[in-house]
């Protein structure tokens, strides 16, 4: 063959379709999903962020480099209709060949419905009986492996009815998200499926490893009250055994109404509550504002999207234990 004819054929070559596996492009909602996938997809690609770090995922508009790779995805990985509704009417619109999965309905998972009013009950468990109906509480699996004024429209939010989509802040949720994330990989890309499954297999090593460090953290803040931002962590709090006792805003972190922040007031003062935390994406001059000259400590910030974190699979333990680490910051001063 004459270098002319072996141009030719090169040139043809590379015209035809791509026939290897390609690694299939992949978004996720928020930042504590895009780092399970991420560890997932460690060494074979790596996902699309929607919701960038520092950013509410209760209301959101997507830019258009974000709309683009919602569009082009292959696999959909999110939380729920619940944490995003506006997601819900975008993934409608995506290619029936595309993969969609809701991680909070995976088997397995543990929800709890939303906590209602402004205090919780910071000795109870009741919440454990509304766990999803089917699904179990994977505890004892850890160790293997904007605004609305009034109360009405306050209780009439989306977000308040139903199941609480924070779920991720439980780490067994997490372990079992890991692996529901590895299998739907490995359907849609077989070649990278031995991969896919030991790094879920990594993955949920390195969340049993920080759930070891929280527990020792945790139990040094037995008995002590404090009152979030809003009711966005009582995973967190059910699976280490640390409860509020209450939330300023309800779970969309909508503006809390005069009578919600009454009841917290008084909260404050009938159990000598600690500490109230703020969150780096909403303006912490309300706590101040409600909080001033009660004496009661309004230095501390917990985030239950870890915004201050480099994106990646590093993420999601260290989220974990920055959670821990931010109370055990403000509840230890007093």
């Amino acid at each position: 063959m004459s270098k002319r004819e072996k141009l030719m054929a090169t040139a043809f070559i590379a015209t035809l379709p791509f026939s290897a596996n390609a690694v299939p492009n992949v978004a996720t909602d928020i930042t504590p999903i895009h780092s399970l996938v991420s560890q997932v997809m460690a060494g074979v690609g790596r996902p699309d962020l929607l919701v960038q770090s520092g950013a509410s995922p209760h209301n959101y508009s997507l830019s258009p480099s974000e709309a683009r790779a919602l569009q082009e995805a292959d696999v959909v990985f999110w939380v729920g209709e619940g944490l995003t509704p506006w997601l819900e009417r975008s993934l409608d619109k995506l290619s029936p060949d595309s993969t969609k999965v809701e991680l909070l309905e995976a088997m397995g998972t543990t929800t709890y419905a939303f906590r209602e009013g402004a205090t919780f009950d910071a000795h109870g468990d009741s919440d454990h009986d509304e766990e999803k109906e089917g699904e179990h509480d994977t505890h004892d699996d850890l160790q293997d492996g904007k605004e609305k004024d009034d109360e009405h429209n306050e209780g009439h939010h989306h977000e308040h009815s139903g199941t609480d989509p924070h779920a991720w802040l439980d780490p067994a949720n997490g372990k079992v998200w890991l692996d529901v994330i590895a299998a739907a990989l490995a359907e849609e890309d077989p070649e990278n499926a031995a991969q896919y499954l030991e790094n879920s297999a990594i993955g949920k090593a390195d969340i049993d490893a920080a759930v070891s460090r929280i527990e020792i953290t945790i139990a040094q803040l037995e008995n002590k009250q404090f009152i979030v931002f809003h009711d966005a962590y009582q995973y967190f709090e059910k699976r280490f055994g640390i409860l509020a006792a209450g939330a300023i805003s309800i779970g969309d972190a909508s503006k809390p109404s005069p009578a919600r922040i009454a009841e917290i007031r008084a909260v404050v003062t009938n159990l000598d509550v600690s500490c109230v935390f703020t969150e780096p994406q909403y303006n912490p001059g309300i706590v101040k504002a409600v909080f001033g000259g009660t004496g009661v400590n309004t230095s501390g910030v917990i985030d239950p999207l870890g915004s201050g974190l480099a994106t990646g699979a590093n993420l999601y333990p260290d989220l974990l234990i920055e959670i821990a680490d931010g109370l055990q910051s403000c509840l230890g001063k007093k």
